[in-house]
């Protein structure tokens, strides 16, 4: 499969050698491919490459989204929004505020009844968006591991074949998935972010993960 990572932070990095790992195309889409630290991680990782986010949106047969909540409508403009056209796009950002948390807990740009994730639907009408791996550190992304098992990694989105295919990654990446709906329930599962936080800004614990349990 070709991938198209658009973001070149460190959870663009992580997917991206995760899909890498497991026998996929990457190429990470980015503001500057020449940069640096970008040739720095191409030459260090096998499979992959960089582009700008048009490249890499034209080359991916699944498209991720990994860039900071707060600039996903440049990111899709300089991408160019015909290039995911029918694609599945694999929402993992979160709307989180330019302000510090409030006793632990993040500030989002957000309200209640609206979420990031049907932002970028209404923004990418012809796409298939899936929210995914926004309630997790960058570190258990891939390979999780824990003595009880893995861990639960929840979906939504309003296009069954793209959330079979979602769920496919999460299953080869370690994860048990569990579809929530459709991409209204990005207004439910956004705060998984905010509650994953809380242990980490208070006690500097951040190497939990959700499990669903059920009977």
């Amino acid at each position: 499969m070709k991938v198209g990572v658009l973001g070149s932070g460190i959870v663009g990095q992580v997917l991206g050698q995760g899909f890498a790992r497991f026998g996929h195309q990457v190429m990470m889409g980015t503001r500057d491919p020449r940069a640096e630290n970008i040739r720095a991680w191409v030459a260090s990782n096998n499979g992959v490459s960089a582009g700008t986010f048009g490249e890499a949106a034209k080359f991916g047969d699944l498209l991720v989204l990994a860039v900071l909540g707060r600039v996903v409508a440049d990111v899709i403009k300089l991408a160019g929004p015909a290039a995911f056209t029918g694609k599945t796009l694999m929402d993992t950002t979160n709307p989180i505020a330019d302000a510090p948390p409030a006793d632990g807990v993040l500030q989002f740009t957000t309200g209640p009844n609206e979420s990031l994730g049907e932002y970028i639907q209404s923004l990418l009408p012809e796409a298939h968006v899936v929210k995914a791996f926004n309630s997790v550190g960058s570190a258990r992304m891939v390979t999780p591991k824990f003595d009880k098992g893995p861990p639960t990694m929840f979906l939504c989105g309003n296009h069954e074949a793209a959330k079979k295919q979602v769920e496919d990654v999460i299953r080869q990446f370690g994860w048990e998935p569990f579809d929530c709906g459709g991409i209204t329930a990005a207004r439910a599962l956004e705060p998984l972010c905010m509650l994953w936080c809380i242990p980490g800004f208070r006690n500097n614990q951040w190497t939990h993960a959700f499990k669903l349990l059920m009977r």
